[in-house]
């Protein structure tokens, strides 16, 4: 029944992932921000009449029914991003989803790196990605990307191949297979890794869905890697939301007369680090979480905690810098009592640590 009002939530005409949120915060759940009364929902911010009006006139309710019975045969479940298992480097990007479709195993905490590159991959650069992302696999990296032709394809294939774990980023609906070649790779990213899709089942492969899943794709990772990409494509929107992110960004130099080789090349005279054997990458990582590149599969344990909606609400902020008490009251719509209860709870939940000055930073 929790997964019918989330999606109920979500499926309000003029309910964005903000507002989503602010209502979660405000309500503590779905279900009360769905039954409360016209009056107590237009005090939260951007609750406009004509959205009040959406949520009280009960027409979500079709919806959330009918996804709930294609949830149960999909073989998919949803992770809301109160739950421990949601990604918690999720809360860095401006926008998270308040919940995802998963199919397999998705990790709280995950040492990745996302790897992107054309449709219309050279043999060279589907070599290349498929060699870069074993080696990453085998150095217990997981490879994330968005399970399109080429690039995509070859560096979800490398992971798995290394025996890594490798997390698929959709555009579409989690029951919807595209490119329908990849069929047998869908099997085994959900039975060996994890896809997931902000978008309901059903949902086609729209153009306008991709530019949307390319921030999920950096915000799940460490960095972004970019192999083969013409001047304007969708890789370079991804490598755009990494910097975005504060991510680091990677490319592969390629040939200079291919198309497919002038983003790439043109990210890297703008920066971002020239990458020709996975050693530039992992020497870019964190030495907690992989402290010894020889050891297969090597990975850090960190803590996993759930969250309340307002913890979360505090959470999300302290992940993108560190805050003094007085700045996380302003920007929440919480009491100097509430914030204080909370960050002694996250504390507790090893999710956040206290810094000189009555300030407090996320826990890496």
């Amino acid at each position: 029944m929790e997964n019918y009002y989330w999606l109920g939530l979500k499926a309000v005409h003029g309910i964005g992932n903000v507002a989503f949120r602010r209502l979660l915060e405000h309500f503590d759940s779905p279900e009360a921000a769905l039954n409360a009364s016209p009056g107590s929902l237009a005090v939260v911010r951007g609750m406009t009449p004509p959205v009040v009006e959406a949520i009280k006139s009960g027409a979500w309710r079709r919806f959330a029914e009918e996804e709930c019975r294609r949830l149960e045969v999909s073989g998919a479940r949803l992770v809301n991003y109160l739950s421990a298992d949601y990604p918690k480097s999720l809360f860095e990007i401006p926008d998270p989803p308040p919940f995802l479709y998963v199919k397999g195993e998705l990790r709280s905490r995950e040492l990745a790196i996302a790897i992107v590159g054309s449709r219309r991959a050279t043999s060279y650069g589907l070599l290349t990605t498929g060699k870069l992302a074993e080696a990453l696999a085998g150095h217990g990296v997981c490879v994330v990307s968005g399970m399109a032709r080429g690039v995509d394809t070859a560096a979800h294939k490398g992971a798995l191949q290394a025996g890594g774990r490798s997390i698929g980023v959709l555009g579409c609906g989690v029951d919807t297979v595209y490119p329908p070649e990849n069929r047998a790779l869908f099997e085994k990213m959900a039975e060996k890794g994890c896809l997931v899709s902000e978008f309901p089942l059903g949902t086609l492969p729209l153009a306008e869905n991709f530019p949307r899943r390319n921030r999920i794709i950096s915000g799940l990772s460490r960095g972004v890697l970019v192999v083969e990409a013409a001047e304007k494509s969708g890789s370079l929107i991804t490598a755009q939301y990494a910097l975005d992110h504060g991510r680091d960004v990677y490319a592969v130099p390629g040939n200079i007369s291919f198309a497919t080789s002038r983003g790439c090349n043109r990210l890297i005279k703008q920066g971002a680090k020239l990458v020709d054997c996975v050693e530039d990458i992992l020497e870019e990582l964190p030495a907690a979480a992989l402290a010894a590149v020889d050891t297969p599969l090597l990975q850090s344990s960190p803590r996993i905690f759930a969250l309340t909606p307002r913890e979360a609400a505090i959470y999300e902020l302290l992940v993108r810098s560190p805050l003094h008490i007085d700045d996380i009251i302003s920007q929440t719509e919480l009491t100097a009592g509430e914030v204080s209860s909370m960050l002694l709870h996250l504390e507790l939940k090893g999710a956040v640590t206290p810094l000189p000055g009555t300030h407090y930073a996320a826990t890496g």
